[in-house]
């Protein structure tokens, strides 16, 4: 890990619908510090949606823009929201551990069908003909290999899952 604990950021990880960015603003306030999501940052950095890069650049291209970003990271006590994708790239993922402790918003497959609606338009990384059930299946042993940190997020509101969160920060020395 990078200088210390309490200058560690705290990097969610997860699929598209696990709530990293919607859990990264309320962990944010609750541990007073700065939020940054990082596809908000790409869209922002590219003057496009995540959606019309991967539409007119393809994945590869989207891919090589989320690791340059990641790498390009440099700041301590943030809570980052990554894309769902950013463990396609062992490089940034290294890079994010080198100063923090990454927490995997693990949800179910059933639970994440019901939270997308618009997986054609939501700028999610996803191969032709590919589905979501083929995408947690490939994804979810990135996570399990990158993550420090397991937190179940099914059946638990937003709160609940804050106090877990923050209890697994305070055990690493995070504050």
């Amino acid at each position: 890990m990078g200088p210390s604990a309490e200058k560690a950021n705290a990097v969610l990880i997860g699929m598209p619908g696990s709530g990293k960015s919607t859990l990264g603003v309320l962990l944010a306030k609750a541990l007073s510090r700065p939020f940054l999501d990082t596809d908000i940052s790409i869209q922002t950095q590219q003057g496009k949606s995540l959606q019309q890069i991967l539409d007119h650049d393809g994945i590869p291209c989207f891919l090589r823009i989320e690791e340059s970003f990641i790498l390009s990271l440099d700041c301590s006590q943030h809570v980052v929201a990554t894309g769902g994708s950013v463990v396609y790239s062992a490089r940034a993922m290294e890079h994010l551990r080198s100063n923090g402790i990454l927490l995997h918003l693990d949800v179910s497959l059933l639970v994440l069908r019901q939270r997308i609606q618009d997986m054609a338009s939501r700028g999610i990384v996803l191969a032709p003909h590919q589905d979501l059930t083929e995408l947690y299946t490939e994804r979810m042993p990135l996570y399990g290999r990158y993550a420090d940190v397991r937190i179940p997020c099914d059946r638990k509101g937003h709160e609940e899952v804050i106090r877990q969160i923050l209890r697994e920060l305070a055990d690493r020395g995070v504050r």
